[in-house]
C-alpha cells in the first residue's frame, strides 16, 4: 500500500509544481508560500479534527515535540526557496532540481539513520543525481 501512497504523493507533487508555477506569476513568492500554508494548514487540521486524531497529541513524546519542529521548520524553508525558483526558472528544471533531494536523502539516511547502501540504491540515487544534472543544464 505504501507504493500507492508514494505515487499518489509524486501526482500532487507534480500538481504542485504546476499550479505553484501559475499561481507565483506577477507575486512575491514569499507571500505565494504564505497563502499555500494557510491553505494545507486548514485542511490538514480539519482532516485531523474529522478522524479525531488529535487526541494523539498528549502521547507525543520532547522527541517527537522537537523532530516535528526541526521538519516543519525544513519544510518551511523548502517551500520558501521551491516558489523563489519557480518564479524565476522554468518548472520542468525546478522540479528536477528539487528531486535531487531523494539523492541527498538516501546519503544523508546512510550517514546519520545507518540504513544501508545498496548496490541497488547507490546506483538508483546515482541516475538520479545525472538526471538532475543534464535537466538543469542548459
Amino acid at each position: 500500500m505504501w507504493l500507492v501512497y508514494a505515487l499518489l504523493s509524486a501526482l500532487f507533487a507534480a500538481l504542485t509544481a504546476i499550479f505553484g508555477k501559475l499561481g507565483v506569476a506577477n507575486v512575491n513568492s514569499n507571500l505565494a508560500t504564505g497563502i499555500r500554508t494557510v491553505v494545507i494548514l486548514i485542511m490538514i487540521w480539519s482532516i485531523v479534527m474529522a478522524r479525531g486524531e488529535a487526541k494523539g497529541i498528549s502521547t507525543l513524546s520532547k522527541q517527537n515535540i522537537t523532530f516535528l519542529i526541526i521538519s516543519g521548520i525544513a519544510t518551511g524553508l523548502s517551500w520558501l526557496f521551491y516558489f523563489k525558483a519557480l518564479q524565476l526558472g522554468k518548472v520542468s528544471q525546478v522540479a528536477a532540481v528539487d528531486k535531487l533531494s531523494v539523492a541527498l536523502t538516501i546519503i544523508i539516511a546512510v550517514l546519520f539513520l545507518g540504513e544501508q547502501l545498496t548496490l541497488k540504491t547507490f546506483a538508483g540515487a546515482s541516475l538520479i543525481i545525472i538526471g538532475t544534472i543534464l535537466l538543469a543544464w542548459k
